[in-house]
C-alpha cells in the first residue's frame, strides 16, 4: 500500500527559515504550499519538487483566507500549518519609533493571527491537524533596543499559548517555535556578536524533528534554550542587572 502524502502549508517561506523548512519538508516527500510577499523569490522556490506557489502577504486579512481556500482546494486537504512570516527593522528599533511598531505588530503579530483565523475553524471541524508558529526567545522577556520586535513575540508567545488549550478540545495540536540566532536577512541586520549561531537547514532540521514528535515548545540550540530557561525564572531585579551589565559593556 503506498503512503498517503501529507501536506504543509508555510507562511514567510521566500527565504530565511521558511525557505529552508519549504525544501526540508519536501525532501522529506511532503506536498508544500508556500507564501510569502516576494513573488519572483517564491517562483524560483516552486520550481523544486513538491513545491507550490501561493503569493500572499499577511498583512492582506480578505487575501489570507482566498489563498487558504485556494490550497484547499488544490491541496483537498492539510495536515500541517507553519506560520513563520515576520519583519525586523533595528534601526528603527533603539527608540519609539510609533510607525515602525505598528508594522512590526501588523506582520509579526496580527498577520500570523490572521492566518491561524483562517484556517481555525478547517482544523477544528476536521479533528485533526496541526498550526505551528514561529515566534523568538526574545518573546520571554524584554530587552533593550527592542521596542517593537520583542513586544511582538511576547504577543505570539502568550496567543500561541492560549490557542494550545483552545484547539487542544478539538484533537488540533499546536507548537510553539523559538528559533536563537539564525543566519538570514533579519539577523544579517545585527552589529553586534550572536552566540550560538545556526545556520536556517538547522533551524528547519530542529523544527521538523520537534514537529514530528508533536511538541508544543521547540526551542534552540540547546544553549539558547538554556539560557532562557534561566532568564525565565529569574526574579526581575537579578535579570535586570545581568541584562544591564551586558548592555553597558
Amino acid at each position: 500500500m503506498s503512503k498517503i502524502q501529507k501536506k504543509i502549508w508555510i507562511t514567510g517561506a521566500s527565504s530565511g527559515i521558511g525557505k529552508a523548512l519549504a525544501l526540508k519538508f519536501s525532501n522529506e516527500g511532503w506536498k508544500v504550499a508556500v507564501s510569502a510577499r516576494r513573488v519572483a523569490l517564491l517562483e524560483e522556490l516552486a520550481k523544486r519538487e513538491n513545491i507550490f506557489s501561493y503569493p500572499l502577504d499577511v498583512s492582506d486579512n480578505k487575501k489570507i483566507s482566498e489563498v487558504f481556500n485556494k490550497i484547499k482546494e488544490d491541496f483537498d486537504e492539510i495536515d500541517l500549518c507553519i506560520f513563520s512570516s515576520g519583519i525586523y527593522e533595528r534601526n528603527l528599533e533603539k527608540e519609539i519609533n510609533i510607525e515602525s511598531i505598528r508594522k512590526t505588530f501588523e506582520i509579526n503579530y496580527l498577520g500570523t493571527v490572521s492566518c491561524v483565523k483562517a484556517v481555525e475553524k478547517y482544523f477544528k471541524e476536521k479533528k485533526d491537524g496541526h498550526v505551528a508558529i514561529v515566534s523568538s526567545p526574545v518573546g520571554y522577556r524584554g530587552l533593550p533596543k527592542s521596542t517593537g520586535y520583542s513586544p511582538s513575540k511576547a504577543a505570539l508567545n502568550n496567543f500561541t499559548q492560549g490557542i494550545y488549550f483552545d484547539f487542544k478540545k478539538f484533537n488540533v495540536k499546536v507548537s510553539l517555535i523559538s528559533p536563537g540566532f539564525i543566519k538570514t536577512q533579519l539577523t544579517d541586520k545585527n552589529e553586534f556578536p550572536m552566540p550560538f549561531l545556526k545556520s536556517a537547514e538547522f533551524a528547519a532540521d530542529a523544527i521538523f524533528k520537534g514537529l514530528i514528535k508533536n511538541k508544543f515548545e521547540i526551542i534552540f540550540p540547546a544553549q539558547i534554550a538554556f539560557m532562557y530557561w534561566i532568564f525565565r525564572i529569574l526574579p526581575n531585579k537579578v535579570y535586570n542587572f545581568l541584562i544591564g551589565k551586558f548592555v553597558n559593556r
